[in-house]
């Protein structure tokens, strides 16, 4: 757990979650956005929260900034939900509220029990449609896609964070969540990640990405 206990900015409560399946880089997004926080004065909760991180697990974790004094979040209260994988990000939806934000990756994982044909994988389209009628807004597109094609198909977590920060949501700029990122990457993998979080700024930026709910 991040945490910090000096003069801190107090941006209000937020509560951001993320979800998706292990080798997504789930856990290092939530870390590199308490980094940021940190970074620039404010006091990070961060916390993995439920699931396990080996590759295909279940992958819960949270960010929470403000006055609060735990990284728990309760169904209901998530401000923000990151979804890595787009059922896992449905299941996760219980955590949001009526004005929450969704910032889903539409690509799919196909589970164990689907991929023996016990079960079967709904609809993206019609998943998105469910969420984009509980929350205030959806951003939802292929972020796998623009992690491969910015090289390296690992970086989904920077795609994600790349649109996280396009939004008015967070009270981080992207420099600073740039700075987290160039601190903990191996330069091999720089160029790449950067790549993909500025490809994930740019698809928070495309209005065909976002589903907002009718009032």
């Amino acid at each position: 757990m991040i945490m910090a206990s000096s003069q801190v900015k107090s941006p209000g409560n937020l509560r951001l979650l993320l979800t998706g399946v292990g080798g997504q880089g789930t856990l290092l997004a939530s870390r590199l956005l308490g980094e940021a926080a940190l970074a620039a004065g404010y006091s990070p909760l961060v916390s993995e929260t439920h699931g396990m991180a080996q590759r295909g697990g279940i992958v819960i974790s949270t960010v929470v900034l403000g006055e609060l004094q735990s990284p728990i979040i309760s169904p209901g209260e998530a401000d923000i939900l990151l979804g890595f994988e787009a059922l896992e990000t449905f299941r996760a939806l219980t955590y949001c509220h009526a004005d929450s934000l969704v910032i889903a990756n539409t690509a799919t994982i196909i589970p164990y029990t689907v991929a023996v044909g016990k079960g079967r994988y709904p609809e993206v389209e019609s998943l998105l449609s469910l969420m984009a009628q509980h929350v205030r807004e959806v951003c939802a597109f292929d972020a796998a896609a623009l992690a491969r094609q910015a090289g390296s198909p690992l970086a989904v977590n920077m795609v994600i964070l790349g649109a996280l920060t396009a939004t008015e949501y967070l009270p981080l700029s992207q420099t600073e969540i740039l700075a987290a990122i160039r601190g903990h990457t191996k330069t091999e993998f720089l160029e790449a990640n950067l790549a993909a979080f500025q490809m994930g700024a740019a698809a928070a930026r495309d209005p065909d990405n976002w589903r907002r709910r009718s009032l």
